[in-house]
């Protein structure tokens, strides 16, 4: 009896079978052909344009122009060992090649190169319509246009500081944004952390002469990429004259201090600098053509040698940047 049931069910139960198979190769059929078109699949995450910002200026190629270009065969290219800068890094910003370094992940001092961060947290961390008063405790190196008891809005007065390189605009910035000047360096040195910049240490908001306050041109390219990448950071250090107002009704006359500003076709900034411990430095970037580099030199030895050896780089590399598309197309 028991046998005769197992016989009498067992071809029910292989219908059953043979029917669970056939819908569970049409599911694989249908989840297959879903994903060949791209459905069924996880939604890919975007990233975040700060993450993007981040991810480009992190960028840094040393090998795909060298597949592309001999540079030393560039017209220019002889005269970067008669350059008497320490050290300078010259990159690409659109695709992040390294057109040409030297020294460029050694420690150097940076002088009034700092005032790129500082400037760069008070945008982003200010008020613009703040109003801030240059007061005695930020009244300290007495060598810059601003004077005690002059007023401005905040963002006059980064403009200042950026434009002509005012080291007591830098200390009051740096009070104002963080309360106390020590605690802006601890933002100063948090943000070189999350940008990457491994060799680079603040110690003052303006550059002056401290063993604590350094970087390297690898380093401060990429300080320099992000802050141009803030439209407010790119319009300030692009300006070549303006009259800051005070708020008692006066003006400061304020020239760029970058003479590239003036001089050089396309350049859109950046910094200068200069301490006797630092030598002349200079952080600039210039478009042309459609192409985009980006220069931080440092230790040049005269105040006219900054200019005119970072022009002599920027104009070998839209060369040497030619010749890669060009050759890119082939």
């Amino acid at each position: 009896m028991y046998v005769e049931k197992i016989s009498t069910f067992a071809p029910d139960l292989g219908y059953l079978g043979m029917k669970k198979i056939y819908y569970a190769i049409l599911t694989m059929m249908l989840v297959t052909g879903l994903a060949s078109c791209g459905l069924g699949k996880e939604p890919e995450l975007q990233k975040t344009p700060e993450e993007i910002r981040l991810e480009e200026i992190n960028h840094m190629d040393t090998v795909e122009l060298l597949m592309r270009v001999n540079p030393d065969t560039i017209e220019g290219h002889s005269k970067l060992d008669s350059l008497s800068a320490d050290a300078w890094m010259l990159i690409d910003d659109s695709t992040g090649i390294v057109i040409s370094a030297k020294n460029a992940y050694c420690k150097r001092y940076m002088a009034s190169i700092t005032k790129m961060m500082t400037g760069l947290l008070a945008l982003e961390n200010g008020t613009m319509n703040d109003t801030i008063e240059i007061t005695e405790d930020v009244y300290i190196n007495k060598d810059s246009r601003v004077r005690l008891g002059n007023a401005f809005t905040m963002g006059d007065l980064i403009s200042e500081m950026m434009m002509i390189s005012d080291n007591d605009a830098a200390y009051a910035l740096a009070k104002h944004v963080a309360g106390d000047t020590l605690a802006f360096y601890d933002l100063m040195n948090r943000k070189a952390m999350y940008l990457g910049m491994d060799s680079t240490h603040f110690a003052n908001p303006n550059g002056m002469p401290n063993d604590n306050n350094f970087s390297s041109a690898a380093d401060l390219v990429k300080l320099a990429r992000y802050c141009m990448r803030d439209s407010a950071f790119a319009a300030i250090v692009g300006t070549a004259e303006k009259q800051i107002p005070m708020l008692d009704g006066r003006h400061l006359d304020c020239r760029n201090s970058n003479a590239l500003i003036h001089t050089y076709e396309g350049c859109t900034g950046i910094k200068t600098g200069f301490t006797r411990q630092a030598g002349y430095c200079l952080a600039s970037q210039a478009t042309r053509d459609g192409i985009t580099l980006t220069l931080v030199l440092l230790n040049s030895r005269s105040f006219k040698s900054r200019f005119v050896e970072s022009a002599a780089i920027l104009d070998y590399g839209f060369r040497v940047m030619k010749a890669y598309k060009r050759n890119s197309k082939c």
